[in-house]
């Protein structure tokens, strides 16, 4: 395998986790548009994107092959827990999935 071949493995080899990192943001950052005002869609994608990365080279590690389904649900709970985390700041408001439309609760 020549350079150019190991570089198009590796560039498939992480587009679901982009994909999902980067499409992901865009649905949070929708849904819960007023709770996630402060926080950036980058941050978001970057965060969930390097969560997604890092949870399909443990399928790829621990299965000993990709494109396991069992790696696509890790890559999905992985990149759900890193919004999650990227979302949540001191001070800041959790979003709660019974609000849809986002907004904070008033006082």
């Amino acid at each position: 395998m020549g350079p150019l071949d190991a570089f198009w493995h590796l560039l498939n080899f992480f587009t679901p986790a982009v994909g999902v990192g980067c499409l992901g943001a865009a649905a949070v950052k929708l849904l819960w548009r007023r709770d996630l005002t402060g926080v950036a869609w980058r941050r978001l994608a970057l965060w969930g994107t390097g969560a997604g990365a890092l949870a399909l080279v443990a399928g790829l590690a621990l299965f000993g092959r990709d494109g396991r389904m069992a790696t696509y649900g890790l890559l999905v709970v992985a990149v759900a827990l890193a919004f999650w985390g990227a979302g949540c700041r001191p001070g800041g408001v959790v979003p709660s999935s019974s609000r849809l439309g986002g907004g904070r609760k008033k006082r």
